[in-house]
């Protein structure tokens, strides 16, 4: 008789907590707040990602078309490009992927695509810039200098030549993402887009030019952030 009252209170207890709903919303939001989260975080790295593969893909089309105007501003002869105009193409470059540390996280090639005097392709010259340790993929400077056997710049079905009397300037930009959120959707993944346009005026091919004193020369053996300056 003495465990009846304990036994009664028991069961008013448990009746109590079977209808009390006081913490149902809690027990929801530990369910549901890692999914929201993982999909809010997932949304936010896409949106950065896919601009970034914006960004890369104009700041590739950017570098060429500059690099492709460059020169003296005397019109009756053949231009002269010098070393400058190339280091500012450059510098435009660094620019417009400034918010994304370009030069920091990647790297930019830019090539002089030509005639050879056996009406091959070759590269006639080649400047970059960047800390990432990247080359061109289609050679250096002074490939395919002598003879046919060099095809010209670019992928497979889609390979760019030059024309006799004239050049393409092709640039490769070549960029490491870096994820923004802590969840690493993508990965460091390596994004790679590539540029070309035909000189705008008669240039002189013979070479790049400096002046006098000399301006700093990208070099491609050279692997730095720092601006060439």
């Amino acid at each position: 008789m003495t465990h009846r009252p304990r036994l009664s209170r028991a069961r008013r207890v448990l009746a109590g907590l079977k209808s009390n709903t006081s913490g149902v919303a809690m027990v929801e939001f530990a369910f549901s707040a890692p999914i929201v989260l993982a999909l809010g975080l997932l949304g936010t790295e896409t949106a950065n990602f896919t601009i970034t593969h914006m960004q890369m893909s104009q700041l590739a089309m950017q570098v060429a078309d500059n690099a492709s105007r460059v020169g003296e501003a005397d019109v009756l002869v053949a231009r002269r490009v010098f070393e400058d105009d190339i280091n500012e193409s450059l510098i435009g470059g660094e620019k417009l992927g400034d918010p994304f540390d370009i030069y920091g996280q990647g790297r930019v090639v830019i090539s002089s695509l030509q005639q050879n005097a056996d009406g091959g392709q070759w590269i006639a010259w080649q400047r970059c810039r960047g800390a990432k340790n990247y080359v061109s993929k289609y050679g250096g400077e002074g490939t395919g200098s002598s003879g046919t056997s060099f095809a010209g710049m670019g992928e497979p079905g889609n390979i760019i030549t030059s024309s006799a009397g004239t050049a393409v300037i092709f640039v490769e930009v070549s960029y490491t993402y870096e994820p923004i959120t802590p969840v690493d959707f993508f990965g460091d993944t390596e994004i790679e887009y590539t540029a070309a346009f035909n000189i705008r005026d008669s240039r002189d091919l013979t070479g790049l030019f400096n002046t006098d004193p000399p301006e700093p020369v990208s070099a491609c053996n050279v692997f730095q952030k720092a601006r060439a300056t």
